[in-house]
């Protein structure tokens, strides 16, 4: 079996979560990133889905590398806003990541909206490639119902965490811990697919 995966990712709190993942798994792969690339490409997400546009991640760093390699692109889905920022969540205010004029632009674009009108949704979708072999890409992708608050809550957490309830829990991601957070968030929904069916899809390439 496969030895080492790359996760075609600069954030290495995404890394984090999905070593910890392999690891309570038993998944014995050694997770690689771009920060353990020399020089690494960095490609333009100029995809429509997220799932497009994980695979344009995955493909090009699988070329660079030489490795089978896993990419993300996850985004908040808002009702009120038609889907919004949608694919262009990490790039909504402009286009460095800036999660507090993320936020900020969110909170803004939703002023006057009532509580119950302020339902979302955070997805993920996964792709793993294999160089040279792009026509078997593995995809899973995971979902997370919630609400957008008015006001942030909570320290933890990246992006669009302080705003993002779960009313079951009673708390935005922000107020979570990482444990907490990858029981039931879409990252961890989709991580938990991808834990089910990467060792046969990587059988098929012995």
């Amino acid at each position: 079996m496969t030895k080492e995966i790359l996760f075609a990712t600069g954030n290495q709190g995404k890394a984090k979560e999905l070593k910890e993942a392999f690891k309570r798994a038993g998944v014995g792969v050694e997770i690689k990133t771009n920060a353990d690339l020399d020089n690494p490409p960095h490609p333009i997400e100029s995809g429509r889905t997220f799932e497009a546009n994980a695979k344009i991640k995955a493909h090009e760093l699988a070329d660079f590398s030489g490795l089978p390699t896993i990419a993300d692109d996850s985004g908040l889905m808002v009702d009120a806003l038609n889907g919004e920022p949608g694919v262009r969540s990490a790039r909504y205010a402009g286009e460095a990541h800036n999660d507090a004029k993320n936020n900020a632009k969110l909170l803004a674009n939703l002023g006057g909206v009532p509580d119950e009108k302020r339902t979302a949704k955070f997805w993920t979708t996964i792709v793993v490639s294999m160089p040279g072999e792009f026509d078997k890409d593995l995809v899973v992708s995971g979902t997370c119902s919630g609400r957008i608050l008015a006001a942030p809550r909570g320290e933890d957490g990246f992006g669009y965490d302080p705003l993002f309830f779960i009313p079951e829990k009673g708390k935005t991601f922000a107020q979570m811990t990482t444990d907490e957070k990858n029981e039931i968030s879409h990252r961890g929904n989709a991580v938990r697919k991808l834990l089910q069916e990467l060792p046969d899809w990587l059988k098929q390439f012995n």
